[in-house]
């Protein structure tokens, strides 16, 4: 019993990004294994398939726990958000919000600019109850949505109606913005609850993702893994494109000034040590003394800096969007017009400010963009597995681009604040 626990310590003191990289490891050689087998005998290819099926139950556990724990989590991140938040009194406080939501909507925009050039297409089962549900154009989007909307909120959350789920978290939450501080903290609580369960799943990621490797690869052989490179390719590319030009433009526009200092010196001290922890919050002090280094307003950056934590999430704006159209371009018969794009970068740039602070946190939220174009869950949970794969590139990369916007966004502002 002592040896048990002892290992399952060890588990989960250990690298979780080692840990992934080891699942995907063996799922690739398993996988590979086992889809040779199918051109060999029928008995090796019979073997092939009872070890991928006894493998299999672990990635199905994993997406099974996923799609059971996104509801809750983003009503109750939402709602908490809402209830919770103060924005602070700070001189150029207002301003700063502004960039952190134009920022985490301009990512959002160009991701699924991205999205049109370079289309992105997954491996996925059972698509096809997905594609005949699939609205054609923007009049049923909206009339889908207007439904989905006033649904009971017991049954959104049970059926994974998030378009529901975060109507009523956002009514809600403004309902409850001036309750009492008991009742503030008995939802802080409530978050912070749900947010240790969210990470316990996540901890099993590396099981989950080794049982989904290995029955992807059996399956498809090399296709998966050339559509995972891709995807990588793209959420990669547009996260950088955001960092290095968006940002930038964001900057000149604001301060009339060079802006590419100011990124350059954030990427160098802010993102860098982001990459590895893969936590904004984490990130949180670094960012505070290298907004210090600068010499900005510590009235200002003391808030600003937990503030964008939680709310400039660019990064998550870009997965969400690259994901939930990469699930769209994966069904035959579904087609996005030019109002259902804009109306997805807004959707995804609003669950990308309430996206939770935990590792791979955006991801869970991708449900809520493919609801849009009446994905249902089990398609989309699919492509949340398929986030938790290159997860350890692209949850690194994410929470670069959120934490060194952070500084980068409260320099602009403070650089047009008059003492």
């Amino acid at each position: 019993m002592n040896a048990i626990s002892n290992l399952a310590r060890r588990y989960a003191d250990g690298n979780m990004i080692i840990q992934i990289l080891v699942g995907i490891t063996l799922g690739l050689i398993i996988g590979f294994w086992a889809h040779s087998q199918l051109g060999a005998s029928e008995q090796a290819a019979a073997f092939a398939g009872k070890v991928i099926s006894s493998i299999a139950v672990l990635g199905n556990l994993f997406v099974g726990a996923l799609k059971a724990i996104a509801p809750v989590l983003v009503f109750v991140l939402v709602a908490t958000s809402i209830i919770t938040k103060e924005f602070g009194e700070a001189k150029g406080m207002g301003k700063i919000v502004f960039i952190y939501l134009l920022g985490t909507l301009l990512a959002s925009v160009a991701a699924v600019c991205v999205s049109f050039l370079f289309p992105v297409e997954l491996i996925l089962k059972n698509v096809n109850a997905a594609e005949l549900g699939a609205p054609q154009n923007v009049v049923d989007v909206l009339k889908d949505l207007i439904f989905k909307i006033v649904q009971n909120p017991v049954t959104a959350l049970s059926t994974g109606n998030y378009i529901g789920i975060i109507a009523w978290a956002v009514g809600g939450g403004i309902a409850m913005r001036n309750c009492t501080k008991e009742t503030k903290n008995l939802f802080k609580d409530v978050s912070d609850g749900v947010t240790k369960i969210v990470r316990f799943i996540i901890r099993l990621a590396p099981f989950g993702i080794f049982g989904l490797v290995a029955t992807s690869i059996y399956e498809t052989g090399f296709d998966a893994l050339a559509g995972y490179l891709k995807l990588i390719v793209v959420l990669v590319g547009t996260m950088l494109f955001c960092a290095f030009v968006i940002n930038a433009l964001i900057g000149f526009l604001i301060t009339g000034k060079n802006p590419y200092p100011i990124i350059i010196t954030s990427i160098k001290e802010s993102a860098i040590t982001a990459f590895f922890t893969r936590s904004s919050a984490a990130n949180i002090p670094v960012n505070m003394a290298l907004c210090k280094r600068l010499g900005l307003k510590e009235e200002l950056y003391s808030i600003s800096i937990p503030l964008g934590a939680t709310i400039n999430m660019g990064g998550a704006a870009v997965t969400i969007s690259v994901l939930a159209l990469a699930a769209v371009n994966s069904l035959n018969h579904v087609s996005v017009t030019f109002g259902d794009a804009v109306l997805l970068s807004f959707i995804s740039a609003i669950g990308a400010c309430g996206a939770s602070g935990v590792a791979g946190g955006s991801l869970l939220l991708i449900p809520l963009a493919c609801a849009l174009f009446g994905i249902n869950n089990d398609i989309a949970m699919q492509v949340v597995a398929v986030g938790f794969i290159i997860g350890v590139v692209q949850d690194s990369v994410e929470t670069a681009l959120n934490s060194s916007s952070d500084v980068v966004f409260t320099a602009f502002a403070s650089q047009t604040i008059k003492d």
